[in-house]
């Protein structure tokens, strides 16, 4: 009687909690948010974008290509000049047909933006929007 009082009181003394399924849950929702995050490309330089009263949101998977005021055509971090915007987009939306976006800085000659518009029309984009800054 004694031994089963005592194994009684041992039992009670030696409870933990088992944090097994605890981690595990925590690891799937961890898995979970950042397989469902959506990442956005930035284009690597800093871009002096006009303003305009007309702005909108754009979805969030676009091609990202910026414009600075030197003349510089860069995609990803990399100057790919006006020569490379029509394999690079094509390249870029060749699984998927996604819109590109120009952050040009409001410096940009108009011929300039016209040619890389030119090019990505060539390669096959079918919307062109140009990035705003809100007034």
């Amino acid at each position: 009687m004694k031994s089963l009082i005592q194994n009684k009181i041992e039992e009670t003394n030696s409870q933990e909690l088992d944090l097994a399924p605890l981690l595990d849950v925590v690891f799937i929702l961890l898995i979970f948010f950042i397989v469902t995050t959506v990442f956005v490309k930035e284009t690597g330089i800093d871009v002096d974008k006009p303003t305009a009263v007309s702005t909108k949101q754009l979805q969030k998977s676009v091609v990202l290509i910026a414009i600075s005021a030197k003349g510089e055509v860069v995609y990803a971090g990399t100057n790919i000049g006006v020569k490379g915007v029509r394999s690079t987009i094509g390249q870029a939306i060749k699984t998927q047909v996604k819109p590109l976006v120009i952050q040009a800085d409001k410096l940009v000659p108009t011929d300039l933006l016209v040619q890389v518009i030119d090019q990505a029309k060539l390669a096959g984009v079918q919307s062109v929007s140009i990035a705003t800054v809100s007034n």
